[in-house]
């Protein structure tokens, strides 16, 4: 953090070949497994997108998991931190707002199209000449339309004897227990956690575990492990009961969010 209380400020990693007027960054960075930068923020916009492997970002109290199909857009100013799911190879897009046509003013999801990708590929090629330049820069910008996915958030109560629950939830998501049945491990009714949950997270419990389930799903199923052994291993009974309620809550279904 600054000495003002704020993210540090990161300005985007301009390629010395790409021309001043440019109105777009190509940024290229690689991620180990687990790896993360942290919260910080840009002077300039960013389309924060993974090349191979799975970005993870968290901004504006969310976390977005997004493979390769997948960008999100973060306006300028907005304090996030960057990390990988699996081994990643970023190359995220940085706008200077004075040259930027979108005007997004929150974190936003964007498809990335194969024109898209292919785009951003040409854009990184440092020999490409300043009229190309801005030719593919137009279209990068006609290309740019969000989509809507929701993202899978389960935040943790505040309560201790509730987060005791959901921290044990989160080291295994497929626990079936009831709030009863955990209560007595915590010393609280189920009528307390229930209203713990509720207070604490804005959920109620059932909500607030498939939730849980999800978020936890989302990296096993972009390291590309099979639906049927990720709904298992996150607590469901059958992998077309994981893809409803992954479908209910993200608004596409697994096989369409993680989409090559």
């Amino acid at each position: 953090m600054s000495r003002e209380g704020q993210p540090p400020l990161h300005d985007p990693p301009v390629s010395p070949d790409a021309p001043p007027t440019s109105a777009i960054a190509v940024g290229a960075f690689a991620l180990a497994d687990g790896q993360w930068f942290e919260e910080h923020v840009h002077a300039h916009h960013q389309l924060a997108w993974s090349f191979k492997g799975v970005l993870t970002v968290r901004a504006a109290g969310s976390v977005w998991v997004l493979p390769p199909s997948m960008a999100l857009w973060l306006p300028a100013r907005t304090p996030h931190a960057t990390g990988a799911a699996v081994a990643t190879l970023s190359r995220s897009l940085y706008f200077p707002p004075a040259r930027c046509p979108v005007r997004w003013s929150a974190p936003t999801v964007v498809a990335v199209s194969p024109l898209l990708r292919e785009l951003i590929c040409h854009l990184a090629d440092g020999s490409v000449g300043e009229a190309a330049r801005a030719r593919a820069e137009g279209v990068v910008f006609d290309q740019l339309r969000p989509v809507s996915v929701t993202t899978v958030l389960a935040p943790m109560p505040d309560d201790p004897r509730a987060r005791r629950v959901a921290e044990a939830l989160r080291a295994d998501p497929a626990d079936g227990r009831t709030l009863a049945e955990w209560g007595t491990l915590v010393g609280a009714s189920g009528r307390t956690l229930a209203r713990a949950f509720v207070s604490g997270t804005g959920m109620a419990y059932g909500s607030w575990r498939a939730r849980l389930r999800l978020q936890e799903a989302m990296p096993l199923l972009a390291a590309g492990a099979p639906v049927a052994s990720v709904a298992r291993r996150v607590g469901y009974a059958s992998p077309s009961a994981f893809v409803a309620a992954f479908r209910r809550t993200v608004g596409v279904a697994p096989g369409a969010y993680f989409a090559p």
